[in-house]
């Protein structure tokens, strides 16, 4: 266990980014799946500047590689098109 007091604050800081992070990033991956569950084009087009957004933020704040936001942003503009 910690012994300093900064050790101790910095234990409560990370606890709590943590959770904020995986809240984040659990959100976004549900989106993201509504998104790929999308059969209509119209609706489609509505929503993925939304999930974009979703996956940006996610890059900008280190939850996600930027490539790997990249990546999903690709995907998922490949599959509107297929619709």
């Amino acid at each position: 266990m910690a012994n300093h007091k900064s050790a101790l604050k910095r234990i409560r800081q990370n606890a709590v980014k943590k959770a904020r992070n995986r809240y984040y990033h659990k959100s976004a991956r549900t989106a993201i799946k509504e998104f790929r569950n999308e059969t209509d084009k119209a609706e489609a087009l509505k929503k993925l500047p939304g999930v974009s957004s979703l996956i940006d933020k996610l890059s900008k704040r280190n939850i996600i590689h930027k490539n790997k936001a990249s990546n999903l942003k690709s995907k998922l503009t490949k599959l509107v098109n297929s619709l």
